[in-house]
């Protein structure tokens, strides 16, 4: 069992810039995954970022060229930085994850975090 907690959101304007984190509860045995997500009211949840345990990387086209996710260290499992952030990238983010807590098959699942409210407003 693993709790994921974001943090770094807040309300910045438009142009600005945050860097999502995602704390992990505990050490981690593997992973398969690591995503970010995101809900604007009304709408439905769709995938910002992703990246395998291979290195593949996915974004969604509307944030390419702005956001990049990475790998986190010791603490923080992933990070999003989002750069020249848009009124529409207004939403709650999620950080997910395919994770493994030990060598047993029988521990992977997937994990998602509480959400953080990002906001870009004037």
């Amino acid at each position: 069992q693993v709790q994921l907690v974001e943090s770094g959101g807040g309300l910045v304007q438009p142009g600005g810039s945050l860097r999502l984190s995602c704390a992990a509860s505990r050490s981690i045995f593997s992973i398969d995954a690591l995503g970010w997500y995101r809900q604007a009211p009304g709408k439905e949840r769709e995938l910002v970022a992703s990246l395998t345990n291979r290195g593949r990387i996915n974004y969604a086209d509307s944030v390419k060229g702005r956001f990049t996710i990475s790998r986190g260290n010791a603490k923080n499992l992933v990070y999003l930085q989002m750069n020249s952030l848009k009124p529409e990238d207004t939403a709650v983010y999620y950080c997910n994850g395919i994770l493994y807590t030990s060598s047993l098959l029988t521990s992977r699942r997937e994990y998602w975090g509480q959400g953080t409210q990002v906001t870009v407003s004037s």
